[in-house]
């Protein structure tokens, strides 16, 4: 006989933008949410009795509905906020898994007193997944799409060497990657101190950065650990971190052609196929609890 395994529901991609008017300077967020629940679920699969039921669309106006009452601070602290309200606000609710990608916009400088005008901050965008069973708290931050580059302190030689090997050896090339970085803190309970999720998620993505410019890199896996590590060892309220990060291939153009050289000076950029480089990086004793995939 079949039998109805894990589920859940919700609403995905919820897309709520924040305006705040302080006067003449206003202040903005934006955010895209998504909310998946579970708990005592069995009768509207299997029978399709809907009396356990919130409806998806009631989750959406929950979202709108606090972006007003509660304004949105830090992405962890709205997810926080939302996750508590529909577990202990629905007895069928048990679990609530709230995921946040927030976009960032800069303030664009003008003469006038005006502060309202923005632009969108290239394709970097924040992240928070919070879940919660009405006990314990799981929050893991992090970012997508923050694209650095080396120009130089970065090499890769003495690897192996089969018969389908063409690339050759360089002590001197670009190092180029998009860092996917997502990392979990050790708060899991309300008895513990809150982090500053703010200041905890500036500081991570400024250890990444440092990490990646000051690590002469022999390797991609290399620089990959040595991010992870700065992180861990500089913020003590977070125990693992995991990245992924695409090798961004920078090839030296042949000007031979042409009768000139290229002393490391043209490249071309090319974006398929990347190498792609994954690690988990954790705190002494802590388990590797972040999803792989």
């Amino acid at each position: 006989m079949p039998t109805l395994g894990p589920n859940r529901y919700g609403k995905a991609e919820t897309r709520v933008v924040r305006v705040v008017r302080d006067g003449a300077v206003h202040h903005l967020k934006d955010l895209n949410v998504s909310v998946a629940l579970a708990g005592e679920m069995d009768a509207v699969h299997l029978c399709g009795d809907n009396a356990n039921v919130l409806p998806t669309d009631t989750v959406k106006n929950t979202v709108y509905a606090f972006a007003k009452e509660h304004g949105i601070d830090a992405a962890e602290e709205f997810g926080i906020r939302l996750a508590r309200h529909f577990v202990t606000g629905q007895e069928s609710i048990h679990r609530a898994r709230v995921r946040i990608e927030e976009y960032a916009w800069e303030r664009i400088g003008t003469a006038g007193s005006a502060r309202h005008s923005f632009a969108r901050r290239g394709q970097e965008v924040r992240t928070a997944r919070i879940a919660y069973d009405g006990e314990r708290w799981e929050v893991v931050s992090g970012l997508t799409g923050l694209t650095v580059l080396n120009t130089t302190d970065s090499e890769f030689r003495g690897y192996v060497k089969d018969r389908y090997t063409t690339l050759e050896e360089t002590s001197d090339r670009v190092l180029a990657t998009d860092v996917h970085a997502r990392w979990r803190y050790g708060w899991s309970d309300d008895t513990r101190p809150v982090p500053d999720w703010q200041r905890a998620h500036a500081e991570a993505r400024g250890h990444l950065l440092s990490a990646f410019a000051e690590t002469y890199s022999r390797s991609l896996q290399q620089t990959l650990y040595q991010m992870g590590a700065r992180v861990i060892e500089r913020r003590p309220e977070i125990d693992e971190i995991r990245l992924s990060l695409p090798n961004k291939h920078h090839v030296l153009v042949d000007l031979e052609p042409f009768g000139l050289t290229n002393d490391n000076e043209v490249y071309v950029a090319a974006d398929r196929p990347y190498g792609l480089i994954e690690a988990t990086v954790l705190r002494d004793g802590a388990e590797p609890l972040i999803p792989t995939d």
